[in-house]
């Protein structure tokens, strides 16, 4: 018995890196939001919380020939201001019999990893997309339907206040659904060309406004619900803190004839800029 343990966990150690190696790809590929904030790594033994320094805007003033740079419009103090992003772990485990890794025609170990990354990716997500909420601009309401009309409306705030882009909008798929509905109504007042075309061949919209358009089922809205928290928002709205990706370590249980497989992330989510955020409410009720 010992010896065939000794096998099988030696087995199990040596396919830690392909598990490793399929839950990063996957979570790297499967979440959204991740690759639309500002991402910063956080370094070994510096605490768990990351100061992240926010410089304000200034503003170029008009010199005159000879004269020193002293007075109050061009001599410009700049004072910074900080967001705490305080780190946390994430996790889950689950159990491969010695059965399971040893007869099934699936490849389990590939199967573990994608399930992982799956479930990690989704974890970040929801926690970015939960910010949402937080930036103080709003544009519609609880029951509204979204517009294409809001959208732009969303861009021009953000133009307005001289936010950086690209920007980015993130939906709920019910959400967006009634942008689509109105794109592609040929016998209605929706817009025709190439974006209604689009998006009645795949289903996906591309670009309004200059807005890369994403959807996400990781935006709280349920079946019938009247109420969804979507945003437009600049890529310094919002930061992301990865102090490690994704590690998975095992231990072996005999007596259940099994490996216990354990994945944790630790990272952090804020809030960066508020105002380079636009928060839209809208209904994300059943397509039926």
């Amino acid at each position: 018995m010992s010896g065939e343990i000794k096998s099988l966990t030696s087995t199990l150690d040596d396919l830690i890196a392909p598990i490793v190696a399929e839950a990063q790809f996957v979570a790297a590929e499967q979440s959204i939001m991740r690759n639309l904030v500002k991402t910063f790594a956080v370094p070994m033994n510096s605490g768990k919380v990351l100061q992240v320094p926010k410089y304000p805007q200034l503003t170029a003033a008009d010199l005159t020939e000879a004269n020193d740079m002293t007075g109050t419009s061009d001599n410009q103090a700049i004072s910074t201001s900080k967001t705490d992003i305080t780190i946390k772990e994430v996790g889950l485990m689950t159990n491969v019999s010695d059965l399971a890794l040893n007869h099934s025609t699936s490849n389990v170990i590939s199967d573990v990893g994608r399930l992982f990354g799956e479930a990690i990716a989704t974890k970040i997500d929801t926690d970015l997309v939960t910010l949402f909420s937080g930036f103080s601009t709003q544009i519609g309401a609880a029951g509204q339907e979204l517009t294409v009309e809001k959208i732009f409306q969303a861009a021009a705030d953000l133009r307005a206040a001289s936010v950086p882009g690209p920007y980015f909008g993130v939906f709920h798929p019910r959400a967006i659904y009634h942008v689509k509905k109105t794109l592609t109504n040929t016998f209605g007042s929706g817009a025709q060309g190439d974006l209604a075309n689009e998006a009645l061949r795949t289903g996906f919209i591309g670009t309004i406004a200059g807005i890369q358009i994403f959807e996400s089922a990781n935006i709280d809205g349920t079946t019938n619900t009247d109420i969804s928290e979507n945003a437009i928002f600049s890529r310094d709205a919002l930061a992301m803190a990865m102090a490690s990706d994704i590690k998975i370590e095992t231990q072996r249980d005999a007596s259940a004839r099994a490996t216990e497989i354990v994945g944790v992330a630790t990272y952090g989510v804020a809030e960066l800029h508020d105002s380079y955020g636009v928060r839209l409410t809208a209904e994300a009720v059943s397509t039926n």
